[in-house]
């Protein structure tokens, strides 16, 4: 029998992975918490739209408010809930599917930062699942419509990792390996935690730079101090993940441990990052996106840096790990969010880390 879905939290990368889902006619439910957005999913459909090689499509979707959630008490159950919203939405969101999951229903955070203790604090580990959505670019440009500053990732890049928390490949991992297969390619992973922290460390490196400068990621890699303070960035989360014991995975297409030895000073491995980075950043579309921070901080809202950087320096602490730019990135971002400061390069230009 077909599964029961809920996406909480059509934003880009729930509304994106959700809307190919309803495409494929799985039984998909939105919830959302902007207005505007429901009411123009419900009017039009959801659109997807991508910068380059995949045609543009609308499907007819069923979206509820939050306020209306509470219906679905006198229908079947969900079986798989997707979590989408911001980290910091992540408790509230899963107390309140939780009371409309199957008895075998359970929840799978497709969000960045690392949440599935969140999750499991609430219905348990057996029932978490964590699904990394790696480079995917997208963004939410308006109410129902998603746009996608690429084409899809396919064989060159793998844009879905999804897993267990115990490490095993089990069948219902599958089945959410084969939903998320649905919008772009995906493996089932025996590595959710190496994955979830590699993915962290790419946001860290970039998200809240851009943030900070507000500039797109293609001129934060550009400017020669930008790149070098990314790969400090990095290289004190690489760190604190060894220390850790998670067993990372490639970042940004680069060894974990090239960008670490940059970020610290090593030359032939900064010589390796730049190259890298600049290749990166000088193909066509390559960077030009402004990643998930920079978007809530163009629109006004609450960004994640506190579960980004701020966890980085959270987590070393106890450690002893010595985190400066992760924290001084952390509390830019926090300023320019009060608006104690406008988003400005010169912020990084300007520090001065031993």
């Amino acid at each position: 029998m077909a599964h029961r879905i809920a996406i909480i939290g059509a934003g880009a990368v729930g509304g994106y992975a959700g809307a190919h889902m309803a495409q494929a006619g799985e039984d998909v439910t939105f919830v959302d918490m902007w207005p505007e957005n429901v009411e123009a999913m419900r009017a039009r459909g959801l659109r997807i739209s991508h910068l380059k090689d995949v045609p543009e499509f609308t499907v007819p979707v069923r979206a509820l408010h939050l306020t209306e959630l509470q219906s679905v008490a006198r229908e079947k159950p969900f079986d798989i809930a997707f979590v989408c919203v911001k980290s910091y939405d992540t408790a509230w969101a899963t107390m309140m599917i939780r009371q409309y999951l199957a008895p075998e229903g359970f929840v799978v955070s497709l969000q960045n930062c690392m949440n599935e203790e969140t999750i499991a604090g609430i219905v348990g580990w057996g029932r978490t699942l964590g699904a990394i959505a790696s480079s995917i670019t997208v963004d939410l440009c308006e109410p129902g419509h998603v746009r996608r500053a690429s084409g899809k990732g396919g064989a060159a890049h793998t844009v879905y990792r999804v897993g267990e928390v115990h490490g095993r490949i089990t069948d219902r991992a599958r089945e959410v390996g084969r939903l998320t297969a649905l919008s772009d390619s995906t493996t089932v992973t025996t590595n959710l935690w190496g994955e979830r922290w590699s993915k962290l460390v790419a946001n860290v490196m970039g998200n809240g730079l851009c943030a900070c400068t507000g500039l797109i990621s293609r001129d934060t890699l550009l400017d020669d101090r930008l790149r070098d303070f990314g790969a400090r960035l990095g290289s004190e989360a690489i760190r604190l993940g060894q220390a850790l014991g998670y067993a990372l995975e490639e970042i940004h297409h680069l060894d974990p441990e090239v960008i670490a030895r940059a970020g610290e000073g090593d030359a032939a491995a900064r010589a390796q990052y730049d190259a890298h980075r600049l290749e990166e950043a000088k193909k066509p579309g390559g960077g030009a996106h402004r990643p998930s921070m920079g978007q809530d901080m163009v629109k006004g809202r609450r960004t994640e840096i506190g579960f980004l950087n701020g966890f980085i320096v959270d987590q070393a602490q106890p450690l002893g790990l010595p985190t400066p730019a992760n924290a001084a990135l952390t509390s830019l971002v926090q300023r320019v969010e009060r608006g104690e400061i406008a988003a400005d390069p010169r912020h990084i230009h300007d520090l001065r880390l031993n």
